[in-house]
C-alpha cells in the first residue's frame, strides 16, 4: 500500500519537475518539423553511405517541405588491433566511428550547432578470415547506427530548445 501511494504522489509531482517530451505532439510537432527541414549532405566513404541513409531514415527527410537546415557530416573510421598472442598476431580489434558534425542555417548561412558523436566496438580476430570480415561489417553497421541515433539525438535538442518561449 505505502509503495502504491509512492507511486500516485511520484506521478502527481513529475508535471512540477518541468520535464516535457522531446516530441511531444508526434510528427506534427514542431521539433519534428524541424528535423524533416535538415538536408543531409554527402558523406564519404561506405560507413558515410550507411550513417546517411540511417540520417535520412531517421529525420523523415521527405523532399516536400521547405530546407531550413544542411547537416554536413564528417567521419573517422578507424580499426587498431590489439591483444598480441605470442606470434605477434592479434587476437582483437577495437573499431571506432567518430562523427563531426555542423548544422548549417540555410537563410542565414551560419553553423548553429556543432558538435560530434561516436562509439565503438570489440571483434575477436578469430581462425577463419570470413568470420572476421563478418564481424568487421556488423560493427560498422552497429556503429552506424548508433552515431545516426545519437545525432538525431542532438538535432532534436537544439530543435526543441530553439523554439520560442510559449
Amino acid at each position: 500500500m505505502i509503495r502504491r501511494r509512492a507511486l500516485i504522489a511520484a506521478f502527481l509531482l513529475l508535471p512540477g519537475c518541468g520535464l516535457q517530451p522531446l516530441y511531444g505532439g508526434g510528427t506534427g510537432s514542431p521539433v519534428a518539423a524541424t528535423l524533416r527541414s535538415v538536408q543531409v549532405g554527402p558523406i564519404a566513404g561506405k560507413a558515410g553511405w550507411l550513417v546517411r541513409n540511417k540520417l535520412v531514415d531517421r529525420l523523415g527527410e521527405s523532399g516536400e517541405g521547405p530546407v531550413q537546415y544542411r547537416l554536413d557530416v564528417k567521419l573517422d573510421d578507424n580499426i587498431t588491433s590489439f591483444g598480441l598472442r605470442g606470434d605477434r598476431a592479434a587476437t582483437q580489434e577495437r573499431r571506432t566511428l567518430r562523427a563531426r558534425f555542423q548544422l548549417v542555417s540555410l537563410p542565414a548561412g551560419t553553423v548553429v550547432l556543432d558538435a560530434a558523436a561516436g562509439s565503438d566496438a570489440g571483434i575477436d580476430i578469430v581462425s577463419s578470415e570470413y568470420a572476421t570480415v563478418a564481424a568487421e561489417q556488423t560493427a560498422i553497421e552497429n556503429l552506424s547506427n548508433i552515431v545516426a541515433d545519437q545525432i538525431v539525438a542532438r538535432l532534436a535538442l537544439y530543435a526543441k530548445r530553439s523554439q520560442a518561449p510559449r
